[in-house]
């Protein structure tokens, strides 16, 4: 009698799997090579600049061609002030959006919900430039003077003027990092709201059903298991949003005032960013000019690489980092 063998299973995988997994291999692949691509490039059209200027580039805050004086520290510290003032104030409104349409809304009402907050994203950024020039910008200057006669102590909402002046100077409020920062933010909402939205929706059933069997209300719900499932989500979400901040151009080039001063006064008119200096100085750059823009480019581009990368590691190690994508 013959003995028994397991037969050997050949596992074959099918022809549309194969093409497929080649397909999104490949699709990975080349999206890896643009960035780097993008990212020598930078470096390499930097080299001149670099090399003619050393480190005197990110510690000049002047940018004047003509006496060959060129630096992004103003700039760059304007960049950082828009992003955080932008990320200040969307965090709460995206918080409280998200975590309106994953728990209170109706069924309903959560999918018109979600298609405005998903309409939100798609409207240009040079809509809302206009918005905040033309109508935001002549409402907001009066939280401006409020937060600069109260809260003036402060050096960051201090203004060089006379708040107490039975005619202040508007033209002082206008056009500054603040007004910025709030129309970034607008644009800014709807990235972080979908991205937390979708994490608290993930959240564990049974743990939900377990908090109210407990008799946990609502919120407590919320507060004992939906919030710490999302953290690494909602930290990630608002990190992808400071990104996005970070490089916003039409909206920053059409309110704020170009100003190349290292200063830390929000409310006050004045200031810049890499991505505006690089907008509106581009078309009259000599080749050299041009190098420095591309150099400006560069630190930008490493500064928005460098925030995504630890949004995604922080959203990967935490309990909804499996199935969240940002």
């Amino acid at each position: 009698m013959p003995t028994d063998r397991p037969r050997a299973i050949a596992p074959t995988v099918p022809f549309a799997d194969r093409v497929f997994r080649g397909a999104v291999t490949s699709s990975g692949v080349f999206v890896l090579l643009v960035m780097g691509g993008i990212g020598i490039f930078l470096a390499y059209q930097a080299v001149p600049t670099l090399r003619a200027l050393g480190w005197s580039f990110f510690t000049e805050n002047l940018w004047r061609p003509e006496s060959n004086r060129l630096g992004i520290l103003s700039v760059a510290l304007g960049t950082i002030q828009v992003a955080l003032v932008a990320i200040v104030v969307s965090f709460p409104l995206a918080l409280g959006t998200a975590l309106y349409i994953s728990e209170y809304a109706p069924p309903g009402l959560r999918r018109t919900l979600i298609a405005l907050l998903d309409l939100m994203a798609a409207v240009p950024s040079v809509i809302y430039g206009l918005w905040g020039f033309f109508f935001l910008q002549g409402e907001i200057i009066y939280l401006a003077r409020w937060l600069s006669k109260y809260l003036g102590f402060l050096p960051f909402f201090h203004v060089e003027t006379d708040v107490d002046a039975a005619v202040w100077e508007k033209s002082q409020y206008t056009s500054s990092v603040f007004i910025c920062g709030v129309v970034v933010a607008m644009m800014v909402i709807p990235i972080t709201g979908s991205v937390m939205r979708e994490v608290f929706a993930q959240a564990p059933v049974g743990e939900r059903e377990a908090a109210l069997a407990l008799g946990s209300t609502r919120w407590g719900v919320i507060r004992s298991v939906v919030l710490p499932f999302g953290r690494g989500g909602v930290i990630g979400g608002t990190m992808l949003g400071l990104g996005r901040a970070l490089g916003e151009t039409i909206a920053v080039a059409l309110i704020i005032s170009p100003a190349f001063d290292v200063k830390f006064r929000l409310l006050e008119k004045g200031g810049n960013t890499i991505s505006e200096l690089i907008a509106l100085r581009f078309g009259e750059s000599s080749p050299f000019q041009l190098s420095a823009l591309l150099a400006a480019g560069m630190v930008l581009f490493l500064f928005t690489l460098l925030i995504n990368v630890i949004a995604s590691m922080v959203v990967a190690r935490s309990r909804s980092g499996a199935s969240t994508e940002i």
